[in-house]
């Protein structure tokens, strides 16, 4: 990885890659509308506004209301071009479940156990 700045935020710490591929260390903590606002304002600070691919490494966090997971995936388009999820195996899976288990996801998303194999998915989106 390039020695970039990591840029820290309340649910998560970015990094965006020279190649405009952002990457999020997700915290484990529990997600509310106010603060996925505030995130969303913070990655669109880091993107110039742009849409761009990312690449989550993800933790185990409280499950967040529905009102929030509402909002969360209506925000994931406003923001992301795709989204690849590295994990350990069957969390990624878990959270899809939460997140889309009534509609199709708004961006293509996969879940991946190799970050390698996640950038190379990620790299189409750019």
């Amino acid at each position: 990885m390039e020695d970039k700045q990591l840029i820290e935020g309340e649910i998560a710490d970015y990094l965006l890659t020279d190649d405009g591929i952002l990457i999020s260390y997700s915290k484990s903590i529990l997600r509310t509308v106010e603060n996925i606002s505030a995130n969303v304002a913070l990655v669109k600070k880091i993107t110039g506004n742009k849409k761009v691919p990312l690449l989550i490494y993800l933790k185990n966090s409280p499950v967040p209301d529905k009102e929030t997971r509402k909002f969360s995936t209506e925000q994931l388009p406003q923001i992301y071009t795709a989204m690849a999820m590295v994990s350990k195996p069957g969390l990624a899976q878990l959270i899809m479940k939460i997140l889309f288990k009534f509609q199709i996801p708004p961006i293509p998303m996969k879940s991946f156990t190799d970050d390698k194999k996640a950038m190379e998915w990620l790299k189409q989106f750019l």
